[in-house]
């Protein structure tokens, strides 16, 4: 055998090897503007605390302005207390946007140490924990403050808010407020205010019983300072109080209109009756303003003439969402007769039932859609980039070109989409989809089963996108698609974000039958996807399209799965699983799927996602291995929200949590849930389910599920484009 010295003197000559070169090459060799762009990715406690410590040259590229101007600590689980008095401290005065949304188990005393952040531009402390002491302690250290974001909590005084917090108050031009309670909170003394956003999360009764009322806000100062307004958005939660504060805010907005007014959008989950203050308020903007974003209760915009009367300058954003809006009118007063409304990003229709019909009263669920009517919408606005449709029936006509995914493939923009289920199925049913119902013995040899298909699958047991689909036609035309939503026409999720449980859930749209794992395995063209909801697809047999996701999508972070399959057996665990293996960047999973195992198989799978951080399982008449869970949370230290919801009896939840407290330590923020499911109109909501492990957590609240297919009556799936919020 040749010595080393020998084969190093042969290979002498040869030229070097890629991976040669690639042990060669030192990472401090690249250039400082490639080196920035490496370290931007990194957390801000990390690159400060750690990686500035490394080497010298490190130590000054970590304190270039370009890493040090924003500071974003939202969802970075791993900030201790220590560490960020520590950021503060080494880098306090340079940061000039900070990002602390959702940092529940910070204390008040850490969070007051952004008064040291004396050049502080932008500011977002939503979710964190602040008195108004606190809150006026801070503010008035920070003079140059135009951006503001906090949460108002029962006990909020605004009386007790300095005359230096009130002057810096004044400056602020954009401010996102959520309330908890019946209250006005800094609003009043925002009097520059040009963006303001509303997020109504008040309940309708205290811990205590008491039921709350918008009459606790008299006696404060109601005199919010609109003059300057140019963005108006308020996001309710269920609940009457929300509505009753909701108006008090929109009173004043009645008496005088902004006259730079040019974003009006209100989410209201249900019905929002319309008040005499509401009216003279539409009736204002439609005389005095040209908007360039709308969104308003359905009961606002049914049977009224107000989008007939209302200008519209260069709109990035509409939502009719559940408006009775027939086709006809979404030509004629929306789009104002087929003009090409280039400017328009976003778009939301969902549970327009009439949307695609020429006249909504003679339409019924089962009819086809016009397609000339979406032909007209998808060339008028060619540039749109998030587009809803959900929560209707779309069917299709035959006819070559006329399939709703045909026509939706010209939009080459688009980076968001919603559809029901049953949208895109093909016109008629494809051969290979037709069970072999007809099929024989052949001759004495082995007899074909009826209903499973008689050749086999050159997958390898996973379903291939079959390109003869609409469906996969339309994704191959949307390559950067980051969020896709595959909803069942008539699905309501068991535990609903913003709506009440429904008991008794719709069978699935019959040409919902026509989608299934091929369609599903279609969606493994979306390399950039990034969040993906699929609910109530009857016809999943085996869910070996989920495999071709987790091995084509690699950038995939959220996922959520509803009713899949037949309701009574869960039939895709084992593609599940092996899905699960090649999630490395996943992030959020929320399963809700009637009669699922949490066994140690879905477990073992679930923790090779390394990166997971929020769980969620709803299931009804489910069960679980508390042991199985012990281990995946021993495993998965990032794990932060762990919600489950199952059949299993109410002393096994508490001993799981009891075991959970005793065990999981190291973290700073976990919060975490072990409830029964008893019947889908009992589970609290998520503002509800709270339960804390200490032992990773210093305090946590509010610590959302991850999210629930999303209903009708919000906004488009994800954050829209170009709209607040």
């Amino acid at each position: 055998m040749a010595s080393s010295e020998e084969d190093t003197s042969n290979d002498g000559d040869m030229p070097p090897t890629a991976a040669a070169v690639a042990v060669g090459a030192h990472l401090l060799g690249f250039s400082d503007e490639i080196l920035l762009h490496i370290l931007s990715h990194v957390p801000s406690t990390d690159l400060v605390l750690n990686v500035r410590r490394t080497c010298r040259k490190l130590a000054v590229l970590c304190l270039d302005k370009s890493l040090t101007h924003t500071v974003l600590l939202q969802k970075d689980y791993e900030a201790s207390e220590d560490k960020v008095k520590q950021l503060v401290k080494e880098i306090g005065r340079e940061i000039q946007q900070l990002n602390m949304a959702g940092c529940y188990w910070l204390s008040g005393a850490t969070i007051e140490h952004v008064a040291r952040c004396r050049s502080l531009v932008k500011v977002n402390l939503s979710g964190c924990h602040l008195t108004s002491l606190r809150l006026s302690k801070m503010l008035s250290a920070l003079q140059h403050l135009r951006s503001l974001a906090i949460d108002v909590s029962p006990g909020f005084d605004a009386g007790q808010l300095s005359g230096e917090c009130k002057a810096t108050l004044s400056r602020v031009r954009e401010l996102k407020q959520t309330l908890y309670t019946p209250s006005y909170g800094v609003v009043p003394c925002c009097t520059s205010l040009e963006k303001l956003l509303l997020y109504f999360e008040i309940l309708d009764r205290t811990r205590e019983g008491a039921i709350l009322s918008g009459q606790l806000m008299v006696g404060q100062s109601n005199v919010p300072h609109y003059q300057n307004l140019r963005v108006f958005y308020a996001r309710l939660a269920p609940g009457y109080i929300n509505q009753e504060v909701v108006r008090l805010y929109l009173a004043v907005l009645s008496d005088r209109t902004p006259e730079n007014l040019h974003a009006f959008l209100i989410s209201v989950p249900g019905s929002f009756a319309e008040s005499g203050a509401t009216k003279n308020l539409l009736d204002s903007m439609a005389r005095n303003v040209a908007l360039d974003a709308l969104q308003l209760p359905k009961s606002w915009l049914n049977g009224s003439s107000l989008l007939q009367h209302m200008k519209f300058n260069n709109p990035f954003y509409f939502s009719f969402s559940r408006c009775t809006l027939s086709g006809g009118h979404l030509i004629q007063r929306v789009i104002d007769g087929a003009k090409e409304l280039r400017s328009l990003a976003s778009l939301n229709l969902s549970g327009c039932v009439h949307c695609l019909s020429p006249d909504s009263l003679l339409r019924k669920a089962e009819d086809d859609i016009d397609s000339g009517i979406l032909e007209t919408l998808v060339a008028s606005c060619r540039n749109l980039r998030h587009l809803n449709l959900s929560a209707a029936h779309h069917h299709s006509s035959e006819g070559p070109g006329r399939h709703l995914c045909q026509l939706l493939a010209r939009l080459r923009h688009l980076r968001s989409l919603s559809l029901p289920v049953c949208s895109v199925a093909d016109s008629a049913p494809r051969s290979d989809r037709v069970p072999a119902m007809h099929a024989v013995p052949r001759g004495f040899g082995k007899k074909v089963r009826i209903g499973v298909q008689s050749c086999p699958n050159p997958f390898s047991g996973q379903a291939g996108p079959q390109p003869s689909s609409v469906f996969w036609s339309l994704l191959k035309n949307v390559p950067f698609l980051e969020r896709l939503e595959l909803i069942g026409s008539n699905f309501s999720s068991a535990m609903p974000r913003n709506e009440p449980a429904i008991r008794n859930s719709l069978p699935p749209c019959s040409r919902a039958q026509n989608v299934g794992d091929s369609e599903v395995a279609a969606i493994g063209q979306l390399a950039f996807l990034r969040h993906l909801t699929l609910a109530q697809l009857p016809s999943i047999l085996t869910g070996s399209g989920l495999v071709s996701i987790g091995l084509q999508c690699q950038q995939l972070q959220s996922l959520s799965l509803a009713n899949l399959g037949m309701m009574g057996k869960v039939v895709y665990m084992s593609a599940l699983s092996d899905m699960l293996k090649h999630c490395k960047r996943l992030k959020d999973l929320r399963l809700e799927q009637p009669y699922f195992s949490a066994n140690a198989q879905f477990f073992q799978a679930l923790s090779q996602c390394s990166a997971l951080q929020r769980l969620c399982l709803v299931s009804r008449s489910g069960t679980l291995q508390p042991e199985a869970v012990l281990a995946f949370m021993a495993r998965c230290l990032h794990v932060v929200v762990c919600h489950m919801f199952t059949g299993e009896s109410l002393a096994t939840c508490k001993s799981l949590q009891q075991s959970l407290l005793r065990r999981c330590h190291g973290l700073c923020g976990l919060c975490g849930l072990c409830a029964p499911l008893q019947h889908p109109t009992d589970p609290p909501t998520p503002r509800d389910c709270v339960t804390v492990f200490p032992g990773r957590a210093a305090r946590a609240e509010r610590c959302h599920l991850p999210s629930a297919p999303r209903g009708p009556d919000q906004c488009h799936p994800g954050r829209p484009h170009g709209a607040p919020g």
